[in-house]
């Protein structure tokens, strides 16, 4: 075992790891040192095959050079500058990248992550009223299963319980649609469910509880990814879209998943043909080489801003580190790479055959459900009685040992292998899940 490893080893109190069991992890570590393409290498140098994108975020795959080579440079050149008052080319060239992959967008904020990103978007959607004279929309909805990332905002709008219950009332002003999963009406379905749509008509519900002069804006992922790979009824995004229209209320999607090529397309607006007025982003934006996230904006919401005297600050909000030189050189390479090896179109390409093998695994053992949207997928355990969640952890460490990296939440297998994945591959993941399956009590 090389030293560093060693030392490692040896050394596991001072990091307190997020999301995770700490003491569960520290008496049995699972520590990976090197990437490149599909694989990442354990520290007793065992290849484990990628089938979660990292956490959602490495679509091209590990080790790019391009991006590399952009980082390295960008060190040498510049590396940093602030980004209030002053800037540099990079930010402005990627931002012009982002609005012509996203038509319809016309600026972009950046951030460093995605719950940043969400917090802008939310902040942005309040502001905007006030601009323009509504400053009694301050309301926000969010969803019920939902994950919008672990900052006040992203947390209070958000539906997870058990990212909420341990820090108080959080954020007033909130409230929820209902998820969308049904098990008895949905149960394996490929791609979009039949069944649902209905749900969005829940917002009329909360307009009419709370008044549409009170609300501000709606923010759901298109396709619910931490709580489970959790994908949207036929039409339900639209009429969530047509309700927003009507009573002048925001649409926020948070793409911070499912932006750069995860469902076939640049973003599930597109892939849906549904324009919400912001979009967060983060993740596969720089393939999760360097932290940074990005809220695109329509041209109306940024003109509600500028206005008044010139030489003002039109919005009080951003980070030290919004529009990083380096992070911004590395997002430029990234997106070079998605468009000259057009892994967009080969996601869409392979989502067929992905489902296809998804779907193979029904029947196998505590398989109670499988659902999928381009190279998304997840498949649902029975939970161990009175130990939700235990059994789907079984199943990631014996995966894990088996040289396959899938990630759960609850008892949720969720998947999202990088774009570059190969047909091979997808066996491969499938395989070691069925004899998983098949020997966990």
């Amino acid at each position: 075992m090389p030293a560093d490893i060693a030392a490692t080893r040896n050394s596991l109190n001072s990091y307190w790891m997020p999301f995770t069991a700490n003491r569960r992890f520290k008496a049995n570590p699972l520590l990976l040192v090197e990437a490149e393409g599909m694989y990442y290498r354990s520290e007793g140098g065992r290849s484990i095959l990628d089938g979660t994108a990292g956490l959602w975020c490495v679509n091209a795959g590990h080790g790019r050079p391009q991006i590399t080579e952009a980082v390295h440079q960008m060190l040498r050149r510049l590396d940093y500058a602030p980004s209030f008052q002053i800037s540099h080319p990079l930010a402005f060239q990627l931002a012009d990248r982002l609005t012509a992959l996203l038509p319809g967008f016309e600026q972009i904020f950046f951030t460093n992550s995605g719950s940043e990103s969400v917090d802008t978007a939310l902040k942005i959607a309040i502001a905007y009223h006030r601009a323009r004279g509504e400053a009694g929309r301050t309301r926000l909805i969010g969803r019920e299963r939902g994950y919008h990332g672990v900052g006040f905002g992203g947390t209070s709008v958000g539906g997870i319980s058990g990212n909420r219950k341990a820090f108080g009332p959080m954020l007033g002003d909130v409230d929820h649609l209902p998820h969308t999963h049904n098990l008895a009406a949905n149960a394996y379905s490929r791609g979009e469910p039949e069944s649902g749509v209905h749900l969005a008509d829940e917002l009329e519900r909360l307009v009419a509880l709370h008044d549409a002069s009170t609300i501000a804006a709606v923010i759901v992922e298109p396709v619910a990814g931490s709580t489970g790979v959790l994908v949207p009824p036929k039409g339900y995004l639209r009429r969530l879209r047509e309700i927003c229209s009507k009573h002048g209320i925001l649409l926020i999607f948070d793409e911070v998943i499912t932006a750069f090529g995860r469902l076939g397309a640049m973003s599930a607006s597109t892939f849906f043909d549904v324009k919400p007025d912001l979009i967060t982003m983060a993740k596969g934006l720089t393939n999760g080489a360097i932290p940074m996230g990005a809220v695109a904006v329509t041209g109306e919401i940024y003109d509600a801003f500028m206005r008044g005297d010139e030489s003002a600050i039109e919005l009080a909000h951003g980070y030290t580190y919004s529009g990083h030189p380096v992070a911004a050189a590395a997002a430029i390479a990234a997106v070079n790479i998605y468009q000259d090896e057009q892994l967009f179109a080969r996601a869409a390409g392979m989502a067929d055959y992905w489902a296809d093998a998804l779907h193979s695994l029904r029947g196998r053992r505590h398989v109670i459900d499988i659902r999928n949207l381009g190279l998304m997928g997840a498949i649902e355990i029975e939970p161990r009685q009175g130990k939700p969640g235990a059994r789907a952890f079984d199943v990631f460490q014996r995966c894990f040992d088996k040289g396959v990296l899938i990630r759960v939440t609850g008892d949720v297998i969720a998947l999202s292998p990088p774009l570059i994945v190969e047909k091979e591959q997808i066996g491969q993941i499938c395989e070691v899940l069925a004899e998983v399956l098949a020997s966990t009590s």
